[in-house]
């Protein structure tokens, strides 16, 4: 299984789809193990959901610092 793969399917599917990223919020052991379809040990359903947390967080960081930018810049 490619974990990898499962984390950018579920970064996309968030970013993509509100309503999934809302369950993700409420409940992301449920929506993980859900979207995958397979039961993981819960070791590796944690990491992927770090895992996609953490890229979201970075990228609406970026996309933030972007924003402020384009608004000193304007």
């Amino acid at each position: 299984m490619d974990i990898k793969k499962i984390i950018e399917d579920l970064i996309a599917k968030i970013k993509n789809d509100k309503d999934f990223g809302s369950k993700f919020k409420s409940d992301p052991v449920k929506t993980v193990e859900g979207a995958v379809g397979v039961d993981l040990p819960d070791d590796k359903i944690n990491e992927i959901i770090e895992a996609v947390k953490a890229k979201i967080n970075l990228d609406d960081a970026a996309g933030g610092i972007k924003g402020l930018l384009n608004k000193l810049k304007g």
